[in-house]
């Protein structure tokens, strides 16, 4: 199906009560904050925010050795950022999904979806361990398919993931619509093995476990710059009002300006946009059955991604994948009215039945894009520095794994993580501006045609394939 991108007047409406700020933050039972840094402390280990790597980061390293002082300085709060705006998915995929895997490390993506599941099985036993109240199923994903052109991408999809240990099921145009039904899916493929979260609740559940096992939080606390100290044995972390000495650091910014300059070479921030909605009457939750809690995505390049809560909201996002030039980031840049009605519009396109439904919340987040949709580490200030970042969009279960190999780095540690071409390879970088704002819409612009003309890839995607980029929310 080709979603019209002219919003007809009627779907405004269900945007004339929407509140601008995210669902998921929009909770009574939110933590208050802890107070920032305001003096001069010494760590063995400072992680540098407090979303879901650096929350993973502090967590695993503290369990490991409870004997460390780890410190975990946040600029907002905890889960503020892309870890409490995303639509909760938690798959297993460590790759940005099996095809990417596939067309980037062939002969070690076995080992890489085995990692995967193991990882996801830690997560969940997390969840266990520390009673974490966050909505936490294994009800996997759904991927869907538009057009008749995608059909059979999704069978060779099924047969050859299989090769590799994932156990993928074809949906025939009856299956999908038992499950979940729209007029406008055609087939589907379910994964198992994607886990659905209220992702503000993991969040502030793994806060909580870090509190729990003596990790040092501080929030509202900016770090502005990483000096090392004389003889260069330990790195100083400065803050507004504070500082920490340290022994080691970990770098968990997401999207965020990075602190090591050169990082921005890798990463763009790109902003996602997101709708939910009101909780859907018996009327029409019998409309479009959904009881399974499934996640659900499109399976075209600029494709929506959405969710069902417990209670029966429809979490409906993606498509638009705003790049705003000079990388910048900042609030104003989360509310985009043009992409909220572009979204409702859809919405209604796939749910017709659904029509006269009323969005209650709208929001933005910023996605750490890289050109190979993976996240990539490495190290800094003679080891005594490491980093994680370059998730796209798919960071809450490939996270936990990111802090694992971060640790390992930091710890100079030779593990199977750490000897996977993925993590000793880097992404290609972007080009700086004034050419990075023109590429990257132009290469949005030909991923719209290709979606508008059965898939067919342009010369300029193409070479981008050919090169091994690409660019994706």
């Amino acid at each position: 199906m080709i979603f019209s991108n002219t919003p007809r007047p009627e779907t405004l409406k269900s945007l004339a009560d929407v509140k601008h700020v995210p669902f998921w933050l929009d909770d009574p039972t939110r933590p208050a904050p802890s107070s920032a840094l305001t003096e001069s402390i010494t760590a063995d280990l400072v992680v540098i925010g407090a979303g879901f790597t650096g929350l993973w980061t502090a967590l695993i390293a503290k369990q490991a050795d409870p004997a460390r002082d780890v410190v975990l300085l946040e600029a907002g709060e905890v889960g503020s950022g892309a870890s409490g705006r995303n639509g909760g998915f938690v798959a297993s995929s460590l790759t940005h999904a099996f095809q990417n895997g596939l067309n980037r490390w062939p002969d070690e993506l076995k080992k890489l979806v085995e990692l995967g599941h193991k990882n996801l099985d830690g997560i969940e036993a997390t969840i266990q361990q520390f009673n974490i109240d966050c909505d936490f199923i294994r009800s996997g994903e759904i991927h869907v398919a538009n057009e008749e052109y995608q059909i059979d991408d999704l069978r060779e999809e099924v047969e050859e993931s299989a090769q590799y240990g994932e156990r993928m099921q074809f949906l025939d145009q009856q299956q999908v619509r038992a499950r979940v039904n729209s007029p406008t899916y055609l087939a589907a493929v379910h994964d198992p093995s994607v886990a659905m979260v209220n992702p503000a609740r993991l969040a502030w559940g793994l806060r909580r476990a870090c509190l729990e096992v003596g990790v040092r939080l501080f929030e509202g606390t900016q770090v502005r710059a990483l000096e090392e100290t004389r003889g260069a044995k330990r790195v100083i972390v400065k803050t507004d009002y504070g500082q920490v000495e340290s022994k080691k650091v970990a770098l968990a910014t997401n999207a965020f300006p990075p602190l090591l300059k050169h990082l921005s070479f890798y990463m763009v921030p790109v902003y996602d946009y997101v709708l939910m909605t009101e909780p859907l009457s018996k009327e029409q939750r019998a409309a479009i059955g959904w009881l399974g809690r499934e996640g659900v995505g499109d399976y075209g390049n600029q494709f929506h991604y959405y969710s069902i809560t417990p209670d029966g909201r429809i979490l409906w996002g993606g498509y638009d994948a705003i790049y705003y030039q000079n990388n910048e980031v900042a609030p104003h840049l989360e509310n985009r009215p043009a992409s909220f009605a572009r979204l409702a519009d859809h919405f209604f396109q796939t749910f017709p039945t659904l029509t006269g439904l009323r969005f209650t919340h709208a929001w933005g987040g910023v996605i750490d894009t890289c050109s190979r949709y993976t996240a990539f580490w490495g190290k800094a200030y003679g080891g005594k520095v490491a980093y994680s970042l370059g998730y796209t969009g798919l960071g809450v279960g490939a996270s936990r794994f990111g802090a694992q190999v971060m640790l390992d780095l930091l710890d100079d540690k030779k593990t199977e993580r750490t000897e996977l071409k993925m993590v000793k390879s880097k992404p290609f970088p972007f080009p700086p501006e004034p050419f990075r704002a023109p590429i990257i819409n132009f290469t949005r612009w030909s991923l719209n045609r290709a979606d508008d003309n059965e898939g067919k890839r342009n010369l300029w995607l193409k070479i981008l394939d050919a090169l091994g980029l690409g660019f994706d929310s």
